[in-house]
C-alpha cells in the first residue's frame, strides 16, 4: 500500500506537468506501472515463501564447511543430539552442500515411498559408483534402465541357486580358515573381507573368473574398492590422486579381464547356470542383449556393492558373539539340534531353520547397519512431518538411528538376538528397521547376504570358540564410509566336539 500511494502521487505530479504531452504521460504511467508490478511480485513471492514451513536449521560459524568436522567425527552423536533438540526433520550445511535428515518411521516414510524423479538417486551417487562399476550401469543409466538391469541381476538371485550356494560358502570358508591353525589371535575384519569376496566370485561369477582370483586380482579388487571413500564422493574424479589412478587402472584390468571370459563362453556356446550366463542371455525391454561392457560393469558392481557391506556386518557379529559366551554356545546348540549331533554339511533347509543365528544377524543389522546414511537429491519441492524441503537438499535417513531411537526401541542400545521373539516396540513403525532399505528403494542383494552370513558363521562357529581379546570389543570407525570395526581383533580356539 505504501508503493502504491507513492506512485499514485508520482503519476498525479507527471500529469500536472505534462499535460500537453500525451506521450510522456502514457511512458511516464507505463514504467511506474511496471516498477510498482515487479515490486509487487517480490513482495508476494517473499510473502508466499513466508508461508512455507522449512525445516530447523543448525546453525555453524563455519563458512563453506558448516558441520562437516562435528559430523564426521561422531556422526551418530551429531544426529541423535539433532533429533532430541530439533525433532525428526532438520537440515544442516557440510561441504557447501545442505542436507536433510528424516529421522524416525514417519519421516522416513518420504524417501522410501518417493519416486526417483522427485528425490533422485543419481544426482548423488554416480560419481562415486560410475568410475568403479563404468559407464552404461547402475547409476549411469536412466533410472528406468537401470531397474531393467536391476531386474535382470534378480533373476539369479534365487532359491535354486541359494541351495548350491550354501555348499560352495560353506567349502569356501572351511579352506580358508585352515590357515588360522588351532588357536591364535587374528583380524577378524581382514580376514572375512577376503573371504567375502571368494564367496561372492564363486557363487555370482562362476568358476571360470573364480579360478582366475589370485593375489594379484585380489589386489585389482582392493584397489577398485578403494574407490568407494570420501574424497570419490566430495571431489572430482579426474584428479590425479593416487587412489584414483588405482582405481582407474583396476577397472580397466578387471573389465578386461571379464571381457575375455565372456567372449570365450559366446565362442563356446557352452550354457552354464550361472550369473554370467544369466547376463549374456538376458535382453531389455526393446529386445536389445546387453553388450560386453554392460555385462562387465554388472559384474563388478554385484560383487563391490556387497563386499563392504557383508564382512563389515559379519565382522561385528563375530564380536558380538564372542561378547556373550552362552550365546555362542546357544547357536553351537542351536545347529547340533536342527542339523543333527554329527554336524553334516549343510543344507539351505537347514540353514532356514537356525532361527536364534538369524535373530543374531538381525540384531546386528540393527546396531551396526553397515550403511549409516541413505540419500537422494530433492529435484522438487517435498513435504516431511509438516515441513517443505527445497529444490536440491541431500535428503537423507539414517538406518542407524532409525534402529536406536529412545522413543522406538526398548533398551535401544543392548544386543538382544531375543527381542524379535515376540512384537517389540518398533513392531508397528514401518521404517523403523531398514538395514536394506525399503519400498521401492529395497536392497535386491538382502537374501544373498543373508545366506552368505549365515552360512559362513554356522560353519565358524563349528570350526572354533571365540574370545574378546583382553575383554576389548572395538570401537566404531568413524573415517571410512562403512563404519567399520577398529583395531577388530579376535581370539578364537579350535573346538572340541
Amino acid at each position: 500500500m505504501h508503493f502504491y500511494e507513492m506512485s499514485s502521487r508520482l503519476i498525479g505530479d507527471t500529469v500536472s506537468k505534462v499535460t500537453d504531452n500525451v506521450t510522456t504521460v502514457v511512458l511516464a504511467a507505463s514504467v511506474i506501472t511496471l516498477i510498482l508490478g515487479y515490486v509487487s511480485k517480490v513482495l508476494l513471492r517473499q510473502s508466499s515463501d513466508k508461508d512455507l514451513k522449512y525445516p530447523p536449521y543448525i546453525p555453524s560459524s563455519i563458512p563453506f564447511l558448516g558441520h562437516a568436522i562435528a559430523f564426521g567425527k561422531s556422526p551418530i552423536e551429531f544426529l541423535e543430539n539433532a533429533y532430541e533438540k530439533y525433532g525428526p526433520v532438520f537440515s544442516f550445511t557440510m561441504v557447501g552442500s545442505t542436507f536433510t535428515y528424516l529421522l524416525g518411521s514417519e519421516a522416513a516414510t518420504l524417501m522410501f515411498n518417493s519416486k526417483n524423479d522427485d528425490l533422485n538417486a543419481e544426482d548423488v551417487y554416480s560419481r562415486l559408483t560410475t568410475p568403479v562399476f563404468g559407464k552404461g550401469v547402475a547409476y549411469d543409466v536412466p533410472n528406468p534402465v537401470f531397474l531393467e538391469q536391476k531386474k535382470m541381476l534378480k533373476t539369479g538371485l534365487n532359491i535354486a541357486h541359494f541351495r548350491e550356494h550354501v555348499k560352495i560358502i560353506e567349502a569356501e570358508t572351511k579352506e580358508y580358515f585352515q590357515r588360522w591353525g588351532d588357536s591364535g589371535e587374528r583380524n577378524l575384519f581382514e580376514a572375512l573381507s577376503e573371504l567375502i569376496i571368494l564367496t561372492a566370485s564363486s557363487c555370482l561369477h562362476g568358476k571360470e573368473i573364480r579360478s582366475m582370483l589370485n593375489e594379484r586380482v585380489a589386489q585389482l579388487y582392493a584397489d577398485l574398492d578403494g574407490g568407494f571413500s570420501h574424497a570419490a564422493w566430495l571431489l572430482p574424479g579426474w584428479l590425479p590422486l593416487p587412489s584414483f589412478r588405482k582405481r582407474d587402472r583396476a577397472h580397466r584390468e578387471i573389465k578386461n579381464i571379464f571381457f575375455k571370459v565372456t567372449q570365450k563362453r559366446r565362442q563356446s556356446g557352452e550354457k552354464v547356470d550361472d550369473f554370467l550366463q544369466t547376463l549374456i542371455d538376458a535382453t531389455y525391454k526393446d529386445g536389445r542383449p546387453l553388450n560386453d561392457s554392460e555385462i562387465a560393469g554388472m559384474l563388478i558392481g554385484l560383487l563391490l556393492a556387497g563386499q563392504h557391506t557383508s564382512s563389515t556386518t559379519s565382522a561385528w557379529m563375530g564380536f558380538f558373539m564372542a561378547r556373550d559366551k552362552s550365546l555362542q554356545e546357544r547357536c553351537y546348540a542351536e545347529q547340533k539340534a536342527a542339523c543333527g549331533e554329527d554336524l553334516p554339511p549343510l543344507d539351505y533347509d537347514q540353514l532356514k531353520d537356525l532361527n536364534l543365528l538369524e535373530r543374531c544377524l538381525k540384531e546386528t543389522l540393527r546396531l551396526r547397519p553397515p550403511i549409516m546414511t541413505m540419500m537422494r537429491m530433492a529435484r522438487s519441492p517435498q513435504t516431511a512431518a509438516g515441513y517443505t524441503i527445497p529444490v536440491g537438499h541431500q535428503v537423507c535417513v539414517s538406518p542407524t538411528v532409525n534402529h536406536r531411537l529412545y522413543d522406538t526401541w526398548d533398551k535401544r542400545l543392548e544386543f538382544n538376538p531375543d527381542r524379535y521373539l515376540d512384537d517389540n516396540l518398533a513392531a508397528g513403525e514401518k521404517f523403523a528397521y531398514v538395514p536394506f532399505g525399503a519400498g521401492r528403494h529395497r536392497c535386491i542383494g538382502e537374501n544373498f547376504a543373508y545366506v552368505q552370513i549365515k552360512t559362513i558363521w554356522s560353519t565358524l562357529l563349528r570350526m572354533y570358540d571365540f574370545d574378546l581379546v583382553d575383554g576389548y570389543f572395538p570401537t566404531i570407525n568413524y573415517t571410512t564410509m562403512i563404519h567399520t570395526p577398529n583395531n577388530p581383533v579376535i581370539r578364537y580356539k579350535k573346538r572340541t566336539q
